[in-house]
């Protein structure tokens, strides 16, 4: 249960790109610095229940899954919202506004990559019934078809990845050296949700 607590949370802290970017490519900082600001307690509000469940979770007793594992699991729904925390420090501190013909691709980009978020959500709130099971019967093929769905929203991720790279590419004579650096690694990082 703590699991499925701390992926809600790192779910609509990751969501909190949407508006995010919306609001940059308007060009209203003040309401990118609100949508981060309500960001970045999400992502302190995920840390501490990461810390909590740390300190919480069972070491000595018998688990039907390996303590290790859950804790790495945490690890890396954690790394979610810090990686959407640091995205929106980077844009909103240098104020990069990706280029309009940029946008409406790296919108989608973003839309997909984040439905790679919602449906890992979905996968966590399936492990009590996967234990339930003893990790046998349905549960296994509704969480295998997750799975398989996971990989089809990378694969769609990395190709709208190269489309938005590509168009950047072609914009990057007319543009500051420096942001498109920036630009390359917000598209590398946003990638890193998925």
């Amino acid at each position: 249960k703590p699991l499925e607590k701390h992926i809600q949370i790192v779910v609509k802290c990751s969501n909190q790109l949407i508006p995010f970017f919306n609001a940059c490519s308007e060009q209203d900082w003040s309401k990118a610095a609100k949508v981060r600001r309500k960001l970045s307690k999400l992502e302190q509000d995920a840390d501490a229940l990461k810390r909590q469940l740390r300190l919480e979770l069972p070491g000595g007793l018998f688990m039907p899954v390996d303590r290790a594992d859950l804790l790495e699991l945490l690890t890396q729904q954690d790394k979610i919202a810090n990686t959407a925390k640091d995205i929106s420090g980077r844009v909103i501190g240098r104020q990069l506004v990706l280029p309009q013909p940029v946008q409406a691709a790296f919108g989608a980009y973003l839309k997909r990559c984040l439905d790679a978020v919602s449906l890992a959500k979905q996968a966590i709130n399936e492990l009590d019934d996967l234990l339930e099971t003893g990790f046998r019967g349905r549960e296994v093929e509704l969480v295998a078809k997750m799975i398989n769905e996971l990989d089809i929203i990378e694969e769609d991720s990395d190709d709208l990845q190269i489309q938005v790279r590509r168009q950047l590419y072609a914009l990057e004579d007319g543009l500051n050296p420096i942001d498109v650096m920036f630009m390359y690694k917000i598209i590398e990082w946003v990638g890193g949700l998925a």
